[in-house]
């Protein structure tokens, strides 16, 4: 499974962010659908342990649901970012709904950093959303919510594709619960032994 977009196909997705621009060996480790009780917690104290900063990307829902966790991913010094209230992708939806359930989402998360859903979006719904959002998509994708892979194609993800400026992308999801949990230390281990740093968005 291709850890990366397809480079011909980014165009189509004009004034959305893919990877930074940098001379350093820097990453931009991120995370999608939190926050969540069984798995949140503990990517934040993986993430202690390395002293590594992320940028979560929120379920508005889940904010509602949990909001002493998103106050948790803030207190800890990592960023937000919003990923519409009910997870919708955007192909499905008209640009109004869209941006109205982005919008529900932005009453619970503080930010001006958005990622779409399954990174499918309009080029309407782009337009719509810029003037208020960064649009966050991403270099490199984990697939860590795939339980037809083995933990060891999810680190080779992560360590084949990777380069300076990569956003990367996990899931603290329960549907990632197994594969972030035991890929994550190893993914950052191998950063730092190849120098590199993360960065925020």
């Amino acid at each position: 499974m291709n850890a990366q977009f397809p480079a011909f196909m980014r165009p189509f997705f004009a004034g959305t962010v893919w990877r930074k621009k940098t001379s350093s060996k820097v990453i931009y480790l991120t995370f999608d659908d939190g926050p969540v009780p069984e798995v949140t917690p503990l990517v934040l104290d993986i993430l202690d342990r390395y002293g590594w900063k992320a940028t979560f990307f929120n379920v508005g829902d889940n904010v509602r649901k949990y909001p002493e966790l998103y106050q948790e991913l803030i207190n800890r010094g990592h960023q937000t970012g919003n990923h519409t209230f009910n997870h919708l992708a955007g192909f499905k939806y008209s640009t109004d709904e869209y941006v109205s359930n982005v919008r529900k989402a932005a009453e619970y998360i503080r930010s001006n950093l958005f990622r779409p859903p399954h990174g499918r979006i309009t080029r309407a719904q782009i337009k719509a959303l810029k003037q208020d959002y960064r649009i966050i998509m991403w270099d490199v994708i984990t697939h860590d919510y795939n339980a037809r892979l083995s933990r060891e194609q999810v680190l080779k993800n992560v360590t084949r594709n990777l380069r300076k400026g990569s956003i990367v992308v996990f899931h603290d999801s329960v549907k990632a619960r197994n594969h972030v949990l035991s890929v994550l230390p190893e993914a950052i281990e191998f950063w730092i032994s190849n120098g590199y740093t993360f960065g925020l968005l």
